[in-house]
């Protein structure tokens, strides 16, 4: 099981629970619909400090393999040399620089990788509440939003439509459910 520790200056470590976290996404199909997808292997950590919530930091590792479209054979695509390349780039990783608001909402800014190329990222973060377990634990939970080009960072594929247009949007929209542990 997870575990978290409290320092001498009040920040508390909290694991992030892969079984209850996950990052979503959303992009344009044929110009026309929208397609949704999820990557359900999210582990991570989170340092808060509720004394100086600026001073909290947050890691996050994705396993791109646990992408999920509802959809076999796009999964496999998106696996493919033609997007994400997971044999070449497994993870994709998000390591905050800075925070700004209170611990209710915040804007968390940080290095996101994806595809081997590191770019700033911002994300509008939401503190969704804390509590106790059913096994003494005690939970605590966020949710996030942010939009990035997948093409800043290679993910360029794409096909013509005979009509205009392409097949994939290039802006996708993220969203985050992250729920961390501390014993």
């Amino acid at each position: 099981m997870a575990t978290a520790t409290q320092t001498a200056t009040g920040v508390t470590t909290w694991k992030i629970d892969p079984a209850h976290s996950h990052v979503e996404f959303a992009v344009k199909h044929m110009m026309i619909a929208t397609v949704k997808g999820r990557f359900s292997d999210v582990t991570g950590e989170i340092r808060l400090d509720e004394t100086n919530v600026a001073n909290s930091k947050v890691e996050i590792d994705v396993n791109v393999a646990s992408i999920d479209t509802r959809e076999a054979q796009r999964d496999t695509h998106l696996r493919s040399a033609d997007f994400f390349d997971v044999e070449k780039f497994p993870k994709m990783t998000f390591r905050s620089t800075k925070l700004e608001g209170t611990l209710d909402e915040f804007k968390l800014t940080g290095d996101v990788t994806i595809h081997g190329v590191t770019r700033p990222l911002t994300l509008d973060v939401t503190h969704e509440g804390r509590g106790k377990d059913p096994w003494g634990g005690e939970r605590i939970g966020f949710s996030a939003t942010a939009k990035i080009k997948r093409s800043d960072f290679g993910l360029t594929w794409n096909a013509a439509l005979e009509t205009g247009g392409f097949l994939v949007g290039d802006d996708v929209k993220i969203s985050l459910d992250v729920e961390g542990v501390k014993a």
